[in-house]
């Protein structure tokens, strides 16, 4: 069995999502960032990292969002969840690792700007940047949407990864309806059964 270490909220929900979709047999370990569970040698010695998603298999754990996503695409073929073309396959890694180095990097700057600085003036610029920064990258998601999907028709790994940085924006001061591809994407995203499972679990932890 898999064992998904997520955090409500956080980007370790795209590989929650994924694994729904997927139907495999996995269990989801709440890690409660409100009470610094990320830091404790239990977690640690999961993952050295202290972040989330760390998924747990017979094999060992992997960590980081897009090397998990196109984990759980691969062991679920059947459920199509990524392009079968080499280039294709390409592509939404690109996709997936555009969220991740530049669109993850950018929000982090508002709520982890210590990572990059001590200096609270250069902290606070950082922050200031993030609805732009932020901005500017949707508006390049937003033109290259070209289909209900990321991937144009077939639903894939880099769909509940975009809803996760989508959810971000309005905290980032950032309207959505800016984006009227990425907010109709957010709404489609919103119904799925898989989506909604996730939330549901994601809710009850929050109580």
């Amino acid at each position: 069995m898999l064992t998904l270490y997520t955090s409500p909220g956080s980007c370790s929900r795209a590989s929650h999502i994924a694994l729904e979709e997927a139907a495999l047999d996995y269990r989801p370990r709440f890690v409660d960032f409100a009470k610094a569970d990320q830091t404790r040698p239990d977690f640690l010695a999961v993952n050295p990292k202290g972040r989330v998603p760390a998924l747990v298999s017979d094999r060992g754990v992997l960590t980081e969002g897009p090397a998990i996503l196109a984990y759980v695409a691969a062991l679920a073929p059947e459920a199509a969840l990524a392009p079968a073309d080499p280039f294709d396959f390409a592509r939404m890694q690109a996709f997936n690792l555009y969220l991740a180095s530049t669109i993850h990097v950018a929000h982090a700057h508002g709520r982890r700007a210590a990572r990059w600085s001590d200096d609270p003036a250069a902290q606070a610029s950082m922050a200031a940047k993030v609805a732009q920064n932020m901005g500017a990258g949707f508006e390049l998601i937003e033109a290259g949407l070209t289909g209900d999907w990321v991937m144009g028709d077939a639903y894939s790994v880099a769909d509940p990864y975009l809803f996760v940085f989508s959810g971000w924006l309005d905290g980032d001061g950032v309207d959505i309806a800016r984006f009227p591809r990425v907010a109709a994407h957010f709404r489609r995203m919103s119904q799925r059964p898989a989506v909604q499972r996730v939330l549901a679990w994601e809710a009850e932890r929050a109580r």
